[in-house]
């Protein structure tokens, strides 16, 4: 009989290690439901990930993005600031572990974005000051960090579009602007373009600088094709939704 016990734990702990995931198992899950647009389900997959080992930093920066992403789509501006500072969270773990990690800047940065929409004031001018602190910071180590450039874009778009007061706050913090930053804006974005070329959010944004710059058939051509895309991303359905409306509207 103790012979017979014997084996039956030998069995059994056989069965469970060979069910044991380990943290790299769960990315590997987390990776594939997010290219699946499951990104609640790849967000958990990656916080158990986390829970096995603390200091991955994929798995850290994942659930920094997913948070930023996920957050957007909550319903009070209660839950949503909840999820940014998760997000934020997620990207100081990542940060402290590598410092020059350019994904674990640009998702920083992509936090102090998501979290400036909620704020105002001089906590405002600070969070849009973070935004593209860190999204400089992801640059230098990777130059080619489409992500990181899209911020930047972002914020040069938004820069050409500031009244004289608020050009003369954003000098005191930046130190100057360049000339036209509706051209550089532009001109980050087709750098955008041209090394994620499926990336569906920035041909809207990209369409947004073109029609504001005066060019509104470029526009136009640019979602044309981009509706034409696949989906990589949950909010892509949305994106291409605010695309179809800008079409009605400019061909009005």
């Amino acid at each position: 009989m103790s012979k017979l016990i014997l084996i039956l734990f030998f069995i059994t702990g056989l069965t469970t290690n060979s069910y044991t995931q380990t943290a790299d198992d769960l990315v590997k899950q987390g990776d594939l439901l997010e290219k699946q647009l499951k990104e609640e389900e790849a967000y958990q997959k990656f916080k158990e990930a986390i829970k096995l080992n603390p200091v991955h930093v994929h798995a850290l920066v994942r659930c920094s993005e997913l948070a930023s992403r996920i957050g957007r789509r909550q319903a009070t501006q209660e839950k949503q600031m909840d999820f940014y500072q998760a997000a934020k969270i997620y990207a100081e773990r990542a940060l402290r572990v590598n410092p020059k990690d350019s994904e674990a800047n640009v998702v920083m940065s992509l936090a102090y974005a998501r979290m400036s929409l909620l704020k105002s004031g001089k906590e405002k001018v600070e969070y849009v000051r973070e935004i593209k602190n860190y999204a400089d910071k992801a640059l230098i180590s990777n130059p080619n960090n489409f992500k990181a450039l899209f911020v930047i874009a972002r914020w040069h778009f938004e820069v050409s579009n500031l009244n004289a007061v608020e050009k003369a706050a954003v000098k005191v913090f930046y130190g100057g602007l360049q000339k036209n930053s509706l051209d550089s804006a532009i001109q980050y974005y087709e750098k955008v373009k041209a090394l994620s070329p499926n990336f569906i959010l920035n041909y809207l944004e990209l369409a947004k600088a073109y029609n504001r710059n005066n060019k509104r058939e470029k526009a136009i051509e640019l979602l044309n094709y981009m509706l034409k895309l696949p989906n990589t991303a949950a909010d892509d359905p949305t994106v291409k939704a605010e695309a179809l409306q800008l079409l009605k509207n400019w061909k009005a």
